[in-house]
């Protein structure tokens, strides 16, 4: 007997090995080697497979090979899983990057033809309306393709506060049309909330928020002088709104207390107004400072201003007509008697 991790010991006799007993003739190979087919018709006795004898103690079984047509195991259900979503997380990102490329060539072929043609060979796409209105676009606005780099955020959040005060008036509305219901006698406000509605949102685009874009977009001074002078003005109404004088058609705080005495479910809606009227004024505050700050920057004055204002007025059509009559005019006036 071999000791447990020692060489194995071969047997006395050799025909008493393992490996050759196993492959004795039994019972089962005598009947069939005295099987004959040729004498009867009885069928032949059954085959039966002989079981493995175990390897000795101390022998190593060589590995099993796998037959072709066995299933190989390829992964765990778990490791299949995370391949499938690491491969659909590739394909996410493949399509993010190919609308990204898409969305850079577009602004790369529209700033070539800027430079090629200038900007009147771009179609309007503000306001954007839909296809079956009779109503065009009036204005091209494209923040990351007209702004420098350095002046998206701000011109961004200026936007964002016009579309922020457009929404205040909409919901002003609302609630001086609630106040109205409750109160009959303040008709007056709630028909200057519909003025404001209709007035502030198209002039607040076209006399503030377009200057502010026209200055960054071509760095000039006489837009950033305009849009100085009227975001004051409209700084000015936005405290206004913010104190809410009854009868002027702002929900602000002060109309707010007195609803307070009333109804509190509208009172409630106007002071959700008069805080967004606060935002707006404060907000308006801090950027008319920084825009301020970064005028101070770019180096523009009054006196380019002036330069850009008259180089405009000269340049338009209406007054190059008007130049050959004035001219004749001036010709045909006497000259002024001597002493």
């Amino acid at each position: 007997m071999a000791q447990h991790g020692g060489p194995a010991v071969l047997p006395d006799n050799p025909f008493q090995d393992p490996a050759v007993v196993q492959h004795r003739p039994g019972p089962d190979s005598a009947a069939l080697d005295a099987y004959n087919p040729f004498e009867n018709n009885a069928p032949p006795p059954p085959y039966r497979v002989q079981p493995e004898a175990a390897p000795p103690h101390g022998t190593v079984q060589p590995p099993r090979r796998t037959s072709p047509t066995e299933p190989r195991n390829y992964g765990s259900y778990g490791t299949q899983a995370s391949t499938a979503a690491a491969t659909a997380e590739l394909l996410k990102r493949q399509e993010e990057l190919n609308r990204k490329a898409e969305e850079l060539d577009r602004r790369e072929r529209e700033l070539q033809n800027a430079a090629m043609g200038g900007s009147a060979g771009r179609a309007n796409n503000w306001p954007p309306l839909p296809a079956f209105c009779p109503v065009k676009p009036c204005f091209y606005h494209d923040i990351p393709v007209e702004i420098p780099a350095d002046f998206q955020r701000t011109v961004t959040a200026m936007y964002y506060l016009w579309m922020a005060s457009t929404v205040s008036l909409l919901l002003n509305f609302l609630s001086s049309l609630a106040w109205f219901c409750v109160d009959p006698g303040s008709g007056s406000g709630f028909g200057l909330s519909i003025l404001w509605v209709l007035l502030y949102t198209p002039c607040s685009f076209v006399c503030w928020y377009r200057p502010m874009y026209r200055a960054f977009r071509s760095d000039s001074s006489f837009n950033f002088f305009v849009f100085f002078f009227i975001f004051f003005a409209q700084n000015v109404m936005y405290v206004l709104q913010a104190i809410g004088i009854p009868n002027w058609g702002f929900s602000g705080w002060v109309v707010s207390l007195v609803a307070l005495h009333k109804n509190k479910a509208v009172a409630v809606m106007m002071i959700l107004v008069a805080l967004l009227f606060t935002a707006q004024a404060a907000l308006g505050i801090v950027m008319l400072k920084r825009i301020h700050s970064l005028y101070r920057r770019t180096g523009a004055s009054f006196q380019k201003a002036q330069e850009e204002f008259a180089a405009g007025v000269f340049s338009n059509q209406a007054v190059e007509r008007l130049q050959p009559t004035l001219q004749g005019c001036s010709q045909r006036l006497p000259s002024p008697a001597g002493p």
